[in-house]
């Protein structure tokens, strides 16, 4: 396995950055998988490929000083702050199954079960949760990909496929602003639908994650 170190990005850097190690990986018919860490400045709202926009209110992202980009792969629309995130490229023909799509999401969110393991964080993947809501803040939305504490989703992936090929990307959160996110997507965050590292574990650091996360 490849492993680039955490390194922080804009948004668009980094969702060039994961494109980018895609394409290259399909270009050189590569049967070594890439795992790399990332984080975001300044904080950034990522929106699903096919999602629409319409609902972002480009003066109050200005006003907090948010960036905003469109990422490769699907889903809902992602605030990137207090987080690490990861992905992970790789054919799928390396993956026991990988040419389906849920057993694939499970066999490489197996690498951060593991690893969270190491702090005595056991997750679990998250069953599907139907929700009525309108502009759908991906972290309150759970689906059997997703990883979850006690019933709480703490990680959300989510993936692109090309030529063959899988990048699949996703969110660690260490913190979040619950205010901050209520007003930016208009819907109310429940509490026992969502949790992160520094609510499982105060004693937890940002760093100690990366450097547990780190191969």
């Amino acid at each position: 396995m490849i492993f680039l170190p955490y390194e922080v990005k804009s948004g668009a850097d980094n969702m060039k950055i994961d494109s980018e190690l895609l394409d290259k990986s399909i270009k050189e018919n590569s049967n070594e998988p890439i795992f790399r860490l990332y984080g975001w400045k300044p904080a950034c709202v990522s929106l699903g490929r096919n999602q629409k926009s319409d609902f972002i209110n480009e003066n109050f992202l200005n006003s907090y000083g948010i960036d905003i980009v469109r990422r490769l792969t699907g889903g809902r629309a992602l605030l990137h702050d207090d987080e690490i995130t990861y992905s992970y490229v790789c054919p799928a023909s390396i993956l026991k199954n990988g040419q389906n799509v849920v057993e694939s999401y499970k066999e490489i969110s197996q690498i951060l079960i593991d690893k969270l393991k190491k702090l005595d964080i056991v997750l679990d993947f998250g069953a599907q949760k139907q929700r009525n809501t309108h502009f759908d803040y991906c972290m309150l939305l759970s689906t059997g990909a997703d990883l979850c504490y006690q019933g709480k989703k703490l990680i959300g992936s989510a993936q692109y496929r090309k030529n063959g090929y899988i990048l699949q990307h996703g969110s660690i959160l260490y913190d979040y602003d619950r205010a901050l996110i209520e007003k930016l997507f208009g819907e109310k965050v429940n509490p026992s639908s969502i949790t992160s590292i520094k609510e499982i574990n105060p004693n937890i650091s940002k760093e100690e994650l990366i450097e547990l996360l780190s191969f």
